[in-house]
């Protein structure tokens, strides 16, 4: 679809023919808007019909208002039914034989109110079903097969019964039946004009559609790369540090529970080293993908902080539960045997792991304290042998001064 919009936009714009899904969303589409003038024009010319002849009654003489009665009978019922069959969407069959044959009978019904009263009446009502037939060609925006047949018997009911009027030569027949020819024709062109112009502002809307769709998936695009790390498919340290950001903000009131793991992996230069930086690209991605699986997909955060550093942050845990997914993650790498000969703790790859944990209470420890503290945690693990868990502890005269200055 898309190919073939450019291609009808490149066009001249009078050569623009719509087929086939275009054809049916632009029906779609505009069905709404035809339908409620169809329905309003249809209601407004019964009503006219009905005021125009209980005027007449009031204002003509009696034996002109009957001859009137029984063609101007024939209107109201005609426009109503059209009306009925547009207030919603059927096959387009029904809506063409409805709109084709409620106009027809329209136009009969005013011509034939003056063949019937004669006289004056008679050209004057021929004039106004032609005047009738008219604006609907110009309101109705109706494929043009359909306005066409709407002017062609137009025409001809005009020329027809004006071929019968006995005050009228046939060469003025003619001639008047040309001279209204000229008028519906530039009308039917100018509805033309105004339907190819439609279906022109729908194919620009949809190119426009489309290039905001476009535009919106390169954007959602651009924001996946700004936030996740190209290798592992994490997230990146940028993306995590706004992220925690936010949930400080947001926890300023009631406290932020949380805890967090600084993650390293063992030796990993000496593997780069040792296999090459393609194994040790690949070490990464199965240590993120190892760590994703042992944390809450829909609320713990996983990043990669730095080269071979993976920050974890695990909201609304007790301290307890942050050791134990600690652990996990730590046995789950090495239970995975990645090949690390370069390594002095063993044959596979490893992990070391500091945790730090904020409850509620612990209002004065900001973001950068808790990632220090995890830090430090870290730094502890490897001091101690590495592949292992440690968990940073805070000295009992900081929680008592934090207590103090939170009692104060």
């Amino acid at each position: 679809m898309a190919d073939e919009v450019e291609r009808l936009l490149s066009g001249r714009t009078r050569d623009i023919r719509l087929t086939g899904e275009l054809r049916r969303r632009f029906d779609e589409r505009l069905w709404r808007q035809t339908a409620k003038v169809i329905r309003s024009w249809m209601i407004w010319v019964a009503f006219v019909d009905v005021l125009t002849l209980a005027l007449n009654a009031l204002l003509l003489p009696g034996q002109i208002v009957l001859s009137m009665i029984a063609p101007a009978c024939l209107l109201p019922p005609a426009a109503i039914l059209t009306a009925v069959v547009w207030n919603k969407p059927r096959p387009a069959a029904v809506q063409r034989a409805s709109l084709l044959v409620g106009m027809f009978l329209i136009l009969l019904s005013v011509g034939l109110v003056g063949v019937f009263t004669g006289g004056e009446f008679y050209e004057r009502h021929l004039s106004i079903m032609l005047f009738v037939a008219t604006s609907a060609i110009t309101i109705f925006s109706v494929p043009l097969a359909w306005t066409t047949a709407i002017a062609c018997y137009a025409l001809c009911l005009y020329f027809i019964l004006q071929w019968h009027n006995p005050l009228l030569e046939a060469g003025s027949v003619v001639a008047a039946t040309l001279f209204f020819s000229c008028g519906i024709i530039a009308t039917v062109v100018a509805r033309r004009t105004m339907n190819i112009l439609a279906q022109k502002t729908f194919l620009l809307d949809c190119r426009d559609q489309r290039r905001v769709a476009e535009l919106a998936d390169a954007n959602a695009r651009l924001e996946r790369l700004a936030r996740t790390d190209p290798l592992t498919g994490i997230a990146n340290r940028r993306w995590m540090m706004e992220t925690l950001e936010g949930l400080w903000r947001n926890g300023r009131e009631t406290g932020v529970v949380a805890a967090m793991l600084m993650c390293d992996i063992d030796h990993f230069k000496a593997l780069n080293d040792r296999l090459g930086h393609s194994e040790g690209d690949r070490c990464l991605v199965k240590v993120a993908g190892i760590i994703q699986s042992c944390v809450r997909a829909d609320r713990d955060l996983v990043s990669r902080h730095g080269g071979e550093e993976f920050l974890i942050v695990l909201p609304d845990v007790d301290e307890e539960e942050a050791v134990a997914v600690a652990r996990r993650i730590r046995e789950s790498v090495e239970a995975a045997a990645l090949p690390n000969p370069a390594s002095r703790v063993g044959p596979s790859v490893t992990l070391s792991v500091g945790v730090a944990f904020k409850s509620a209470v612990d209002t004065d420890v900001s973001l950068a304290n808790l990632q220090h503290e995890a830090d430090m945690a870290l730094y502890r693990a490897k001091e101690a042998g590495r592949n292992q868990v440690s968990i940073f502890r805070r000295p009992p005269a900081a929680a008592g001064q934090a207590a103090a200055r939170r009692q104060g």
